[in-house]
């Protein structure tokens, strides 16, 4: 059989013209594929390094002291970028104790693969944070108990954050302050405990609000010793209220705020007793620790800028 060879030689180069005409939409697509790419993980990683520096700057800012915030910021921004290419600037005019804000925007430039093909050398890639802070104005007590405004100040005088002064907090009924009523108690039937959560030994609570007596001296039913255990030698939020009403389960506390304290240890009933000092035992129902200064980064508690200064202080990044 014969080859016929001439329709052959005249489709010869037809490759090479289909090559030039697609070399610069396949580049093109290299381009979006590529270097898209890379610049969304840049912008990933200035995002992550403008929430680092603002989370930065807002939790020294929240202990009294903002340092010097732009040097914050870019010391914080660099190790979150692979390349350490990244500019950090502080955009809130002036960044006090006070003010309750910061942002922080990053910059870097992005060296594109592909795109000079098109023109398109390399391109500026950015990224900005807000962190607010403030004391809370709702949260999670991890441990449900709240104690009174009164007896806050007739137990410590009001006490100022601190690491050296240990502090025994007394229930009510032993506490020995005149804060209390005729049965030793703020309400009948209260010993400051709260009512939990479902399935847990937390409690959640807002400022301005009330929360419910879980009555009598026993832990509540929700929780079990190692849930108290755990936060010896850990801080904690501890619900501060300021009026309490009825009697029993019925019984309430109006919340004031949130404190600070760092537990050392603690006495209740049973086997909820851990690390306990002194007269922290017996008939004694007691916490102890101190009342210290505390950033909140857990999101367990939320800022509002209106709640009274405890000693606790929410960080938070805003939308």
């Amino acid at each position: 059989m014969k080859r016929d060879v001439s329709r052959l030689r005249d489709e010869r180069g037809a490759v090479n013209v289909m090559v030039a005409l697609l070399i610069i939409p396949i580049i093109g697509f290299a381009a979006i594929a590529v270097d898209v790419a890379a610049l969304w993980s840049d912008r990933q990683q200035l995002q992550t390094a403008a929430d680092a520096a603002a989370l930065g700057i807002a939790s020294d800012c929240a202990l009294g002291d903002c340092g010097v915030p732009a040097q914050t910021a870019q010391t914080l921004a660099t190790p979150n970028k692979n390349d350490g290419d990244v500019t950090a600037t502080v955009l809130t005019p002036a960044v006090t104790p006070a003010t309750g804000t910061v942002t922080v925007e990053t910059w870097g430039t992005r060296e594109h693969w592909f795109a000079p093909v098109l023109g398109y050398d390399e391109s500026d890639v950015g990224a900005r944070a807000t962190a607010v802070w403030g004391s809370p104005s709702a949260a999670i007590a991890m441990l449900p108990l709240a104690f009174s405004w009164c007896e806050f100040l007739a137990q410590t005088g009001g006490a100022l954050p601190s690491t050296t002064t240990e502090y025994t907090i007394k229930f009510t009924k032993t506490s020995g302050t005149t804060c209390t009523g005729p049965s030793n108690n703020v309400v009948p039937g209260g010993f400051g405990w709260l009512t939990v959560n479902e399935d847990s030994c937390t409690t959640s609570s807002s400022i301005d609000e009330v929360v419910y007596s879980d009555p009598g001296q026993s832990v509540p039913s929700g929780c079990n010793p190692a849930d108290f255990a755990e936060y010896v030698g850990k801080t904690v939020l501890v619900p501060i209220f300021d009026d309490a009403g009825d009697t029993g389960s019925n019984a309430w506390y109006h919340l004031y705020g949130y404190a600070a304290f760092m537990i050392t240890g603690y006495h209740f009933t049973g086997q909820y007793s851990e690390s306990a000092q002194g007269d922290c035992k017996g008939n004694v129902r007691c916490i102890q620790g101190y009342f210290t200064e505390f950033v909140d980064l857990s999101q367990a508690a939320t800022y509002s800028g209106s709640a009274p200064e405890l000693g606790a202080t929410v960080v938070s990044l805003t939308d």
